[in-house]
This record gives structure tokens, C-alpha cells and sequence, in this order.
């Protein structure tokens, strides 16, 4: 009898704690959010995916009424970032906003233990950064074919700038050069900003950086063509590489944001309907078109969908690169 009655007690203590449990969780998703949401994106301010986030920031302001806090944490082609998100506490009050193809490609070309599709939960998608090739304004390029045929008279004396081997802006130049048989020597750069930098001060002889980099650089860059079949949906000027018969690889980069693994679901579904309600805004899109992108929204699940497609294309031309 005694025995009986002491697991009687156990599994009734057992049950009372996981009620407990539950009904704690579920007052931390009605109570959410209760004080300041960190952003953690991965990279240095200026580049494509921190304008993302700071105007996800300005958009919050009447959807929460708490601040978005843009937290920029640089280094190791974002996976310095990802690695403090991982490991940050599963409460609904950090989040990181990546570029999910560099984020994708960093794990297929670089030690380390994360994975783009398992290491977090997938949120929602709020925008799309596409690469492009520039030169400097006063290039002696002036198109595609210009830099294909230096390329190959003197592929010694060309440098090419990006934002990190194993980013998508690498892996998209990476693939133009081989597709059009060309190499020549690439020079990285810590993130968009300072890749367009050292282009605009003649650091290199072309580049690979987001299309939307040339807003408001016009005087300073040229933009020869986006790495795309179609043109940018905001910087129309510019040529795709589709509509010029030239052959490229097809990398783009999502703008993703997950959350930690083991993130309440009902935080993760609020701050997903909250990622949706700030891209349909008028205001968001303004911030946005400022800097040469616009919104480009998908659900968690799709967003997983569109990154797990993409890994399969990219595979092949990120097999030859040595983890480092």
C-alpha cells in the first residue's frame, strides 16, 4: 500500500509540474513582448541585410510596443553572430536576421557545428538581396564583355572584391567566373559596406555586392549587371545577366529571421504575424526603397523551403572549397 501511494504521489507531482510548465509557457507567450527584442544580425551596419533591420526596427514602432534593437555582431562570414543567436536564452527576446544564403553557404564552406536549416526556427522571410557586378565610376569597363575579355588576357593583374568567402556574394562571382571561364584574384572584405568602399576607391578592379549598394552611389559605382534571369524589382537600371545572354550562377539571398531551437511556438507564430503585418507597411517599404531593396515576405515554413532548394543548387559550387 505504501508503495502504491508513494507512486501515486509521484505521478501526481509529475503532472502538477508539467501543468506548471505549460500554463508558465503559455504566460510568457500572452505577456510577450514585455521589454526590448535584440535583433542580432551578423554582419557590420551598412551592408544590405542590417538596412533590412533597421528599417524593421523603424517600422515596429505601433506593431510592438516595445523597441527593436539592431545588434550588429560581426566576423566569421556571420557565423560569429549566429553562434551568440544559438546560444542565446529561447525567450522571445532575441532573434537574429541573417542573409540565408551567406548563412547557408558560411556552414557548407567553414568548421563549425551550425546548421542553416536545423540550428534554429525559421520565422518569416521579410526581403531578397541579389548581387551584382560593379566597377568603379571610372572604370575603363563598360560592360560584361569587357571584363570577361580582361579577365582572360591578364588574369593575373585583376582583383576582385566581395564580402566574404563563402558568402553568396563570393559564391554568385565564384560561379559567374566559372561558368565564363575566368579566374582572377579575389580580395574579401568584413561585409557590403566595406566591400563597396574599397570599390569606390579603386581597391579592386570589379566586384560582387548587393544591387541595392549602388543607391545613392551612383557618381562613385557602376553596376554592369545583377546575377539574375530577370532585372532587380527596384533597381530597374540595371542589366540582368539573363537578359545580356551571359552565364551565371543563380545565388540570391533571402533575408530571414529565426529564433533560437526552443523558442515558445506562440511567440514564434506572433512574431511571425508581426514580421508580416510590418512588411505590408507602407512605412517599411519607403525605409527600404531608400536603400534599394523592398519587402519580400514568406512565412517560416516557405522561407525553409526556398533555403533548403537552395542548398541543393549551390552544393556543386562550394564542393571544391576547403572548410576553414
Amino acid at each position: 500500500m505504501q508503495r502504491r501511494s508513494f507512486f501515486k504521489k509521484l505521478a501526481t507531482g509529475l503532472a502538477l509540474t508539467l501543468a506548471a510548465g505549460t500554463f508558465a509557457t503559455a504566460t510568457q507567450a500572452a505577456d510577450w513582448p514585455k521589454r526590448p527584442i535584440n535583433i542580432i544580425v551578423p554582419y557590420k551596419a551598412g551592408g544590405g541585410t542590417d538596412a533590412y533591420a533597421r528599417a524593421l526596427a523603424a517600422a515596429a514602432k505601433d506593431v510592438f510596443k516595445v523597441p527593436v534593437v539592431v545588434v550588429n555582431k560581426p566576423g566569421s562570414g556571420g557565423l560569429n553572430g549566429a553562434n551568440s543567436a544559438v546560444n542565446a536564452k529561447p525567450d522571445g527576446y532575441t532573434f537574429m536576421m541573417t542573409s540565408g544564403g551567406s548563412f547557408l553557404l558560411s556552414t557548407l564552406t567553414r568548421k563549425t557545428k551550425l546548421d542553416a536549416l536545423e540550428s534554429f526556427q525559421f520565422v518569416a522571410q521579410i526581403g531578397l538581396l541579389q548581387t551584382s557586378l560593379m566597377v568603379p565610376v571610372n572604370s575603363p569597363f563598360k560592360d560584361v564583355a569587357d571584363v570577361i575579355a580582361a579577365a582572360k588576357a591578364n588574369p593575373e593583374d585583376l582583383r576582385w572584391a566581395h564580402s566574404g568567402r563563402g558568402g553568396f556574394h563570393f559564391v554568385g562571382g565564384l560561379g559567374f567566373m566559372q561558368k565564363n571561364g575566368i579566374q582572377v584574384q579575389d580580395v574579401p572584405y568584413k561585409g557590403g559596406g566595406p566591400t563597396r568602399a574599397a570599390l569606390i576607391g579603386e581597391q579592386a578592379d570589379f566586384g560582387f555586392l548587393g544591387v541595392q549598394q549602388l543607391a545613392g552611389f551612383e557618381g562613385q559605382l557602376r553596376a554592369l549587371a545583377v546575377n539574375s534571369d530577370a532585372r532587380d524589382a527596384i533597381m530597374k537600371d540595371v542589366p540582368s545577366f539573363g537578359e545580356l545572354g551571359i552565364p551565371f550562377a543563380a545565388v540570391s539571398s533571402p533575408v530571414i529571421v529565426f529564433a533560437p531551437q526552443g523558442t515558445p511556438a506562440d511567440i514564434v507564430s506572433k512574431m511571425e504575424t508581426a514580421l508580416e503585418t510590418i512588411a505590408a507597411k507602407p512605412e517599411f517599404a519607403e525605409l527600404l526603397i531608400k536603400r534599394g531593396t523592398g519587402p519580400v515576405y514568406q512565412t517560416g515554413s516557405s522561407a525553409k523551403t526556398t533555403l533548403t532548394a537552395m542548398k541543393a543548387d549551390a552544393a556543386p559550387l562550394v564542393e571544391g572549397l576547403a572548410k576553414k
